[in-house]
């Protein structure tokens, strides 16, 4: 049925099952269907986004309600939106300057819709919106895996299903094998009250993301002090705010009026892990959602439900929603503990990031300005053997990053890490010139147990600002 599907999200629904693959194997763009309630947050991640949707396949743009937005309480408007697509549209021409993969600010209005707004969680009323989504959900033309997404309320989602289920029954499991969820807390109750009891026989692969309060409003308590620097007013200024363009112009940051925050500074990005997942920056998360990643790392909780990892071996994760009232890292930030370690490790698979996406989003506002020859554009990283490999105990492990280049011919430095968290392996990994192109390490000899050990190889140019991409390898050590 699934004719074109890609090993990669083959992956994703068979973990831990794993397949060597080649990195020269051609893949297709990640497709996406967005639903936001349009907070303040949003609208944020929303100028981020539509710098990034040259690095998707975006089939929808839809208004939803939440728990926080809806008609009549806080709401930002039914056409939100537009402000940010007109802009988009004046950036447009220099975008594709950079990549000619942007789509055209007409395609992105042709696929804006509005969806479930009326209260919270309201699903009754079939919606533009829902129906666009139908209608994505069942063309046959395209049977790629098709990540939905919920920034608030999973509502016009839960709309769009119901309707499905019930004037195309039979289509059911051919919708839900493309399907992917990656939601921002469950902002509404629909995907409890309707999508998980009447859509969870298929199984569906669905992320629910409590690590974004790593970069919402409360990022001065969640991120750690040396991250801290790519989120003030001075640096949001410098590189987003001003000089670059209509559509960073819209960015909504702090204007010195809170306490606590200095004008200019980083308000919320909530939502943005949602997308930051689907960035094809090598570090293979898309494969299986505790691989990690620029949108965080996720364990599998139950059905094919992947959740935070909460290092206490003795928590039970609740049963129903994870959202504000029930996920562990708002509760725990909600104590208010002064420089909470817990809560800063708890995070850390969204922070131990942030340095490399802010000066990725810095990069690509400079590409809503300058021209190809005067911006900055990430290194491409090849390996030069396998992505996966077998290996035996004691064996040597010989890391060959030959092949990658970088398009504006920056000096390139390499760094080989062990990605301890995804790994089976328990003990330390110790890279033998780690700092170079080729690197090398041994297997432990005294392993009484199959284990995998993930190897990052970071790569960084020397351009302004500098850019970071990767490619991940996995030893799967066989005794």
């Amino acid at each position: 049925m699934l004719k074109k599907i890609t090993l990669a999200i083959l992956t994703f629904i068979l973990v831990p099952v794993l397949a060597i693959q080649s990195q020269n194997k051609e893949t297709l763009k990640p497709r996406m269907i967005v639903t936001s309630d349009g907070e303040i947050d949003d609208e944020c991640s929303m100028v981020r986004f539509l710098l990034y949707v040259n690095e998707w396949d975006v089939e929808g743009i839809i208004t939803s309600s939440s728990q926080y937005h809806w008609h009549g309480h806080k709401w930002a408007g039914d056409d939100w939106l537009y402000p940010y697509l007109e802009a988009y549209s004046e950036v447009y021409p220099n975008l594709i300057l950079h990549d000619k993969g942007y789509p055209t600010p007409e395609y992105l209005k042709s696929i804006s819709f509005l969806g479930n707004v009326e209260t919270e969680g309201e699903m009754d009323s079939i919606t533009s919106g829902s129906q666009h989504i139908v209608k994505v959900l069942l063309d046959e033309s395209d049977n790629n895996p098709i990540w939905v997404q919920a920034w608030g309320g999973t509502n016009t989602i839960a709309r769009a299903l119901k309707t499905i289920e019930e004037e195309h029954p039979e289509k059911m499991e051919y919708v839900a094998n493309k399907l992917r969820f990656f939601f921002i807390w469950e902002q509404d109750s629909t995907y409890q009250s309707y999508i998980r009891p009447h859509w969870g026989k298929f199984n569906i692969p669905t992320i629910i993301s409590d690590q974004f309060i790593a970069i919402m409003y409360y990022w001065k308590q969640t991120l750690p002090q040396e991250q801290q620097k790519y989120f003030t007013g001075e640096w949001m200024k410098s590189h987003i705010l001003q000089n670059h363009g209509a559509l960073c112009s819209l960015y909504k940051s702090h204007t010195g009026d809170k306490k606590g925050f200095d004008d200019g500074d980083f308000r919320s990005e909530g939502d943005s892990p949602a997308f930051l997942h689907n960035i094809e920056t090598g570090l293979r998360n898309m494969e299986a959602p505790n691989y990690g990643g620029w949108g965080g790392r996720y364990v599998r909780i139950r059905e094919n439900i992947w959740l935070d990892p909460v290092a206490d071996t003795l928590y039970k994760y609740p049963e129903g929603r994870w959202y504000g009232s029930s996920a562990w890292g708002r509760q725990r930030l909600k104590e208010n503990i002064p420089n909470d370690s817990v809560l800063l490790e708890y995070l850390k698979p969204v922070w131990r990031w942030a340095d490399a996406f802010q000066n990725d989003f810095a990069a690509k506002a400079d590409w809503c300005v300058k021209p190809f020859n005067e911006a900055n554009h990430p290194p491409v990283v090849n390996l030069n053997h396998e992505l996966d490999l077998n290996a035996k105990p004691g064996s040597t492990i010989q890391l060959n990053a030959k092949g990658t280049y970088d398009p504006d011919k920056n000096q390139l430095t390499y760094n080989w890490w062990f990605y301890k968290e995804p790994s089976s392996f328990i003990g330390n990994i110790k890279i033998k010139n780690s700092n170079s192109q080729n690197a090398s390490f041994v297997i432990p000899k005294d392993l009484k147990e199959k284990v995998s050990i993930h190897i990052i190889c970071e790569v960084k140019d020397d351009g302004i600002p500098q850019l970071t991409r990767y490619n991940r390898v996995i030893i799967h050590a066989i005794p």
